[in-house]
């Protein structure tokens, strides 16, 4: 095989990406038929094909699906690399690639954003935003450099506990409940819950096993905001933490629970003290607004 060219590489992850060699030419800065070339230049070095082709796009072959991992391993390294070299010339440089569920999305990642852009204003970012189960999946297949999790959580990589954050049940303005000063969890076996994905939903599933109380659920769904807006229907009621809720005017009744239940937030760093530099100062950002935000 030819010596590695990390730009077919960066190429082939970008068409990967976009699911389109029109799409990834056009966010390289490249000709079509350039894309298409590097794609066939590496398919040819390796020995066999990557890409499947159709009208509907672009798609990898099981081939393709094994050298991923590989992939994404070689342009990680690459980057780090990039970053170390730049910090040891003094250059502030780099990407950080980012996984945050909705509530550490809105509320705690625009304010550190903005204070290390201005700081560091030549630092790129990726953001993906999803659920814990998406999060836990960028972190294990090398997508994100960091991920925002509910702890504890299933990832072998280092992870620190950030804020333990309540959880609160959201019910119908005109309830049953709305004169209980605190809601018991027990409820949640005869009023229909709204749940989220069983994937995802760690926070309202440990706190209803730990009551010993089997929820009536009715709805599941993948979006935290769609279920306030179906309890604002009147649909059912549901689980959230107060970071989620926190700010918002949505028609709802917010109770805390009885017993008592939390999450705990934590930030994972996918490669450890392996990670680019640019990205452990970003986890020093965002220990340092949390510190004076608490």
């Amino acid at each position: 095989m030819n010596k590695i060219n990390i730009g077919k590489y960066e190429c082939l992850m970008t068409v990967v990406e976009l699911g389109s060699m029109t799409r990834a030419a056009e966010k390289l800065k490249l000709t079509q038929s350039a894309v298409s070339h590097s794609i066939l230049s590496l398919e040819e070095e390796l020995g066999f094909a990557i890409l499947k082709r159709s009208r509907g796009g672009v798609w990898l072959t099981e081939e393709g699906e094994r050298l991923l991992p590989a992939v994404r391993g070689l342009l990680n390294s690459a980057e780090r690399l990039n970053q170390l070299a730049n910090s040891i010339k003094g250059l502030e440089t780099g990407l950080v690639r980012i996984g945050a569920f909705t509530s550490v999305a809105v509320h705690w990642l625009p304010p550190v954003l903005k204070e290390f852009q201005s700081d560091y204003p030549n630092v790129e970012f990726k953001l993906l935003n999803g659920d814990y189960h998406d999060v836990e999946q960028w972190l294990s297949d090398g997508s994100v450099d960091i991920g925002f999790v509910s702890m504890p959580c299933g990832v072998d990589c280092p992870c620190t506990a950030l804020m333990e954050d309540r959880l609160f049940a959201i019910l119908p303005e005109n309830s049953r409940f709305r004169n209980y000063p605190k809601f018991p969890l027990v409820e949640c076996e005869t009023e229909p819950f709204i749940s989220l994905l069983e994937s995802s939903d760690h926070d309202a599933r440990r706190a209803l096993e730990a009551a010993g109380v089997k929820p009536n659920v009715r709805f599941y769904t993948k979006d935290d905001y769609a279920i306030i807006a179906m309890v604002e229907q009147g649909l059912g009621i549901s689980i959230m933490p107060e970071l989620l809720l926190k700010g918002r005017r949505d028609k709802v009744q917010i109770l805390p629970l009885i017993p008592e239940a939390k999450r705990t937030i934590g930030m994972a760093v996918a490669a450890g003290e392996k990670a680019p530099p640019v990205a452990k100062r970003f986890v020093d950002y965002v220990m340092r607004y949390l510190k004076n935000d608490s």
